[in-house]
């Protein structure tokens, strides 16, 4: 009986351990993820499995930064537009770029701009015009991608050789892209903790009316969230172009589902007011080894789509009451 007893007493402790933690079940499946990929294979080219998982997650993690800000100002906030915002920064960095190496890093920021220019729209739909946020996104996606396809379709400009050359270095064996996907992590976490707005969107998405009645600025604050993430979304359609060898009007096609499963099984509450930071790197890796798992299986895409659904339900599921559900 005593045994029983300390056994239930071990599972609680380790419940309420991992009850502050919320990214910690996206870090342990990704390792089980790995694992798994690593043991089918019976280990070979575990590697460069991990190289690849690095590389590819880096744009997802960058992306869903700004899907997690977004989605913690409050219920019904997301933003659908990060493929269209994505292929139009990309379209513009190259243009910027021409190819010419002096002209980098203005065309990062140009894709940038970008992408904080279709987050003020977006918020402009969602404040003036008083349109939901998730009609509002899925309106302005429309309206980026014909911009993108009208400034990008038959646009055939590579990128400079030395913007290439850093999408496939590595730092110590890890890829420069992950390192700066990191980076860009860090000043996320920083900012969140540390800083007026990270803290104001915290408190907008747990209580919108209670943080009006203490004096935040809550429009301001999901203007902000709106921005930020979009802002991030043109970062990474320029980084996106660099690594393919080029834009491409679908390069952002497959972020729009993902991004929402890799805030959702990170950990980040739904309901608004619990952004995890680390979470997106956990399940960021995950979602790229379960796509590597399912690939080696011979899985089509309409297999992996159904998967990462029933993934997002079964974590909503797991992680919230019925009533809050």
């Amino acid at each position: 009986m005593s045994t029983l007893t300390k056994s239930l007493s071990g599972v609680t402790s380790l419940q309420r351990w991992g009850a502050g933690r919320p990214w910690l079940g996206s870090c342990v499946a990704a390792v089980l993820a790995w694992a798994a990929t690593v043991f089918t294979g019976q280990g070979h080219g575990s590697g460069d499995l991990l190289t690849a998982a690095l590389t590819f997650s880096a744009f997802t993690v960058l992306v869903s930064l700004g899907q997690m800000l977004v989605i913690s100002v409050g219920p019904g906030n997301a933003d659908l537009s990060i493929p269209s915002s994505i292929a139009l920064s990309g379209a513009v960095a190259m243009i910027v770029m021409n190819g010419n190496n002096t002209m980098i890093v203005p065309g990062i920021l140009a894709a940038v701009l970008v992408g904080a220019t279709v987050g003020v729209f977006n918020f402009g739909l969602i404040r003036v015009l008083n349109i939901p946020p998730i009609i509002a996104t899925l309106a302005g996606s429309l309206i980026v991608m014909s911009v993108a396809i009208y400034v990008g379709r038959g646009l055939k400009i590579k990128p400079p050789p030395l913007f290439s050359d850093f999408m496939a270095m590595r730092l110590l064996g890890v890829p420069l892209l992950a390192v700066v996907a990191l980076v860009v992590t860090v000043g996320v976490a920083v900012m969140l903790e540390r800083t007026v707005l990270g803290r104001s969107i915290a408190a907008v998405g747990q209580n919108d009316r209670a943080a009006r009645l203490a004096g935040l600025r809550v429009e301001v604050t999901r203007f902000w969230a709106y921005v930020i993430c979009a802002g991030l979304a043109g970062l990474t359609g320029a980084l996106i172009a660099g690594f393919a060898g080029g834009n491409s009007l679908d390069q952002g096609q497959e972020y729009l589902l993902l991004t929402i499963a890799v805030v959702v099984i990170g950990g980040t509450a739904v309901s608004g007011g619990a952004p995890s930071v680390p979470g997106i790197w956990g399940a960021a890796m995950f979602m790229f080894l379960l796509v590597a798992m399912l690939n080696a299986a011979g899985a089509g895409p309409g297999l992996r789509t159904l998967l990462t659904g029933l993934i997002i339900i079964a974590v909503i599921v797991a992680a919230s009451s019925p009533g809050k559900r």
